[in-house]
């Protein structure tokens, strides 16, 4: 068995390690070139306050209040609209079936389709808005998602008194005969 070098050619010379080597005596890589620095800090933990970055950059960012608080309505308006997409893709499923359960038409199932895709974007853009871990913005999610609810699915309906039930019954029109039941 032949060693290294037995070939005639002698032994061979290890090129030493690129200056940026890990392995060059212990000594650690130069931190790379900052060609693209953040303009603003990103939270890893929930914070209060208006400073804060919400699905855009620099929105509301340094605006200060008032565009904070425009971007809470849009992120509240955004949520419950997402509630009001989820009782109309209801909807649209109950009216677009025929009576027995049969295969939808194509028009209703493309239909449907949109609908339940802007409300899935919807939610995704209220959840990336709370990933921006301010508080304000968790509140205000969770606040649309509530007055979507108490609008678009719970049974309280403005106006609504004691002939509620009966105008439930028959789904929100009055009985034919005039009754109150």
């Amino acid at each position: 068995m032949r060693g290294m070098g037995d070939d005639g050619m002698g032994p061979m010379a290890m090129t030493p390690p690129h200056p940026g080597h890990a392995a060059a005596a212990g000594a650690l890589p130069p931190p790379p070139p900052a060609q693209h620095k953040m303009a603003t800090m990103m939270h890893m933990t929930f914070f209060w306050g208006d400073r804060a970055v919400v699905l855009f950059t620099g929105w509301p960012g340094e605006r200060g209040a008032g565009m904070y608080a425009l971007c809470l309505l849009f992120v509240l308006a955004l949520a419950a609209l997402t509630e009001g997409l989820s009782v109309l893709s209801r909807r649209l499923a109950r009216r677009g079936a025929p009576g027995g359960g049969g295969p939808a038409p194509a028009s209703s199932a493309a239909l449907l389709t949109a609908v339940h895709a802007a409300r899935m974007g919807m939610a995704y853009l209220v959840m990336l808005a709370v990933m921006s871990f301010n508080v304000g913005v968790l509140l205000a999610a969770v606040a649309g998602h509530a007055l979507g609810f108490l609008l678009a699915r719970s049974r309280v309906r403005p106006g609504a008194g004691a002939g509620g039930a009966a105008a439930r019954e028959h789904g929100g029109l009055p009985p034919p005969d005039g009754s109150k039941t």
